[in-house]
């Protein structure tokens, strides 16, 4: 195995540019989606700028720490740094719940959202425990179940916030790099069906969730109600037009989509900037991906290349689902749009991570 004393080369600046671009996007278009409401509720429009411009500033200077930073020394953190993410994970139970939820850790002029966190360790912990398994992770209870019941645990602790989202994106990832490290297809569809199950048994324990699936099917049917907030968004969307109603000029961010500049933040993008603001939100994330697996392609070691894919997929899940959503081809769930929608955990976690992938890309074979 390769160690990590390695020449750095300078990293993938296509992959970078495509990172700064969609967070100052995100940036203006939080501005745009939130300065009506912020003006009402905390007389101030700027209100949630102000917070997400400084989780930016803070997770630039996280990413370009992370750039620097050898990859492979986070072995020797990873153990450490997941136990004290269990720890806030049921820490933030201790704490009032906002809007039914408990997910955050309110800390002074910033709130901590254990879970994004703690989709990022399971990656880490991944790439670390498989790279010494080797072929091993093709048996299944030596090489998949223990992974199963690790990322299990994580997702059953956001599950009870409730945090269904999070907790499927942490399944959804662990699956991805079981997979790419080489798990058997026969254990693998098991998986697909064992994890299926489980999402429709998480969907049935909680009656507002079947509530949700039952309004994607027909949100018309109650359209005050469970559907109002999909057939909002898919006003926006339709009243964007190909170019949109201009940057600002969103008439569905006026109370009508409630918190517009979180987990439907796309559906105003559409509104004001059009199919054409979109397409390139789309385009920017594809790079993102692309630039993803060709970094896990090239890298050096086992480590590196499961730990690329697995920050990848983060980004590209997220992704997938929050546009999904937005444009009614799933169920209603709230996965916020990665590098855009409002959230300073969530910006300042994506970024750190992107500087983990950025660093791989510095160490890759040429």
């Amino acid at each position: 195995m390769k160690k990590s004393n390695v020449k750095m080369a300078p990293f993938d600046f296509i992959l970078f540019s495509a990172v700064m671009i969609l967070v100052a996007i995100g940036v203006v278009m939080v501005f745009s989606a939130s300065s009506y409401q912020a003006f009402f509720k905390n007389n101030d429009s700027m209100a949630f700028l102000k917070k997400q411009g400084f989780a930016a500033v803070i997770g630039g200077i996280g990413m370009f720490f992370m750039i620097r930073y050898d990859y492979h020394k986070l072995k020797k953190w990873t153990l450490p740094t997941m136990l004290v993410t269990m720890v806030l994970l049921i820490v933030v139970y201790f704490f009032k719940d906002v809007n039914g939820a408990r997910r955050w850790i309110p800390l002074p002029g910033f709130s901590l959202q254990p879970s994004e966190i703690a989709k990022y360790m399971i990656v880490l912990y991944m790439a670390k425990s498989l790279e010494v398994k080797g072929e091993k992770v093709k048996t299944f209870v030596y090489g998949i179940l223990p992974y199963l019941l690790v990322s299990g645990l994580y997702a059953a602790v956001i599950l009870f916030e409730p945090n269904l989202s999070i907790a499927t994106v942490i399944m959804f990832v662990t699956l991805i790099i079981l997979f790419v490290a080489g798990a058997k297809w026969s254990h693998f569809m098991a998986l697909i069906g064992g994890v299926g199950v489980l999402g429709v048994v998480g969907i049935l324990i909680e009656p507002f969730r079947i509530k949700r699936v039952l309004n994607f099917l027909d949100p018309w049917q109650d359209a005050k109600g469970t559907g109002y907030q999909l057939i909002q968004s898919l006003l926006a969307l339709g009243s964007g037009g190909i170019t949109g109603v201009t940057l600002g000029k969103s008439r569905q961010k006026a109370y009508y989509i409630p918190e517009p500049h979180t987990d439907f933040i796309f559906a105003i993008i559409g509104e004001e900037l059009g199919l054409i603001g979109c397409t390139l939100i789309i385009i920017l994330f594809l790079v993102v991906i692309w630039r993803g697996i060709r970094t896990a392609m090239r890298a050096k070691d086992t480590y590196g290349t499961l730990m690329a894919v697995g920050i990848t997929s983060v980004i590209a899940v997220q992704a997938i689902i929050n546009i999904a959503v937005v444009t009614g081809s799933m169920p209603v769930t709230g996965v916020p749009l990665p590098f855009i929608s409002y959230g300073g955990s969530a910006l300042l976690f994506n970024l750190m991570a992107m500087g983990i992938l950025l660093n791989i890309s510095r160490q890759c074979n040429t």
